[in-house]
């Protein structure tokens, strides 16, 4: 069987990481306690032979972001407002209202808004290549603002330590290492893998795609800058596939910098409780999956 690249991502007080097959979130209570749930993974974009196919399986990776990852959020939500006593449902319509209303905001702001700027400039811009990279830029200063601002809540910054804590997991995990927080905590925060770094190589594709384009009036340019979301996560999947295999190489290495420095934005470095947390969960993916954990 293939090697499988095990990835996740944090949540409120917890972890979530996906298998090959399983899916496992372990989230920290109040009492200390480490919840853990976890549940196959079924449908066709996990199951059919198409969804493990070069750049369709990107969309895998977007799935999991916007459904699988909002759904896991919306269920560590659920532990601390029952652990503040409201007993909220945040499930059924309330899931895919609020993945709806996410999906539409950061369409808007990340692709929208920069196409319709830069098509307001495009008077004084001299070529295509020139109008995309402004339009790029201008996506790229939306990202690291957007998340050096919620970097400032505290409350984001836990969240943000998780991250750090799934990143340390995954990369000792990877290097071979014990999966006990002595063991796991000298690792980085940083991933070549990184849903954070994915999306530094989704404004860099998008440049080069967009100039291909031209300069097309402006609601055909919206239009596009929609249309082409899966096949801009395709491309990108495979960059990122292809660097995170040659991470050693010279190459590789080039090509993760700018990842990894921008990940500093979204992680934190984690305490051992939080780490702890992170083992819980991956070690539930790989008892599901059948895999000997190294303990």
């Amino acid at each position: 069987m293939r090697e499988f690249n095990y990835g996740g991502q944090a949540v409120i007080e917890g972890v979530m990481i996906r298998g090959r097959r399983h899916v496992a979130v372990a989230i920290r209570k109040r009492s200390g306690e480490i919840l853990l749930r976890s549940q196959p993974l079924r449908g066709a974009i996990y199951t059919a032979r198409w969804a493990r196919l070069p750049f369709l399986r990107g969309l895998v990776l977007l799935w999991d972001a916007l459904v699988l990852g909002t759904k896991m959020l919306l269920f560590s939500a659920e532990v601390a407002l029952a652990e503040e006593g409201e007993a909220v449902e945040l499930g059924g319509s309330r899931a895919w209202g609020t993945l709806l209303l996410s999906l539409a905001l950061g369409l808007g702001l990340f692709f929208l808004f920069p196409a319709w700027v830069t098509r307001l400039m495009d008077q004084f811009l001299t070529s295509s290549l020139l109008s995309s990279f402004v339009e790029g830029t201008i996506r790229l200063v939306l990202l690291i603002a957007y998340l050096g601002l919620l970097g400032s809540w505290p409350e984001v910054q836990r969240v943000f330590a998780y991250h750090g804590a799934e990143h340390k997991t995954i990369n000792a995990y990877e290097d071979g290492a014990r999966l006990e927080p002595a063991a796991v905590k000298p690792y980085s925060t940083g991933h070549s893998r990184c849903g954070t770094g994915f999306l530094l190589v989704v404004v860099v594709v998008a440049i080069a795609l967009f100039a291909l384009l031209g300069r097309p009036p402006l609601l055909s340019r919206l239009i596009s800058r929609f249309v082409l979301i899966p096949v801009i996560a395709g491309l990108s999947y495979e960059v990122v596939r292809l660097a995170s295999r040659r991470k050693r190489s010279p190459l590789g290495r080039a090509v993760l910098a700018p990842s990894l420095a921008l990940q500093r934005l979204s992680t934190r470095e984690p305490t051992i409780p939080m780490l702890e947390v992170a083992i819980a969960a991956l070690k539930k993916v790989l008892e599901q999956e059948g895999e000997g954990p190294r303990i």
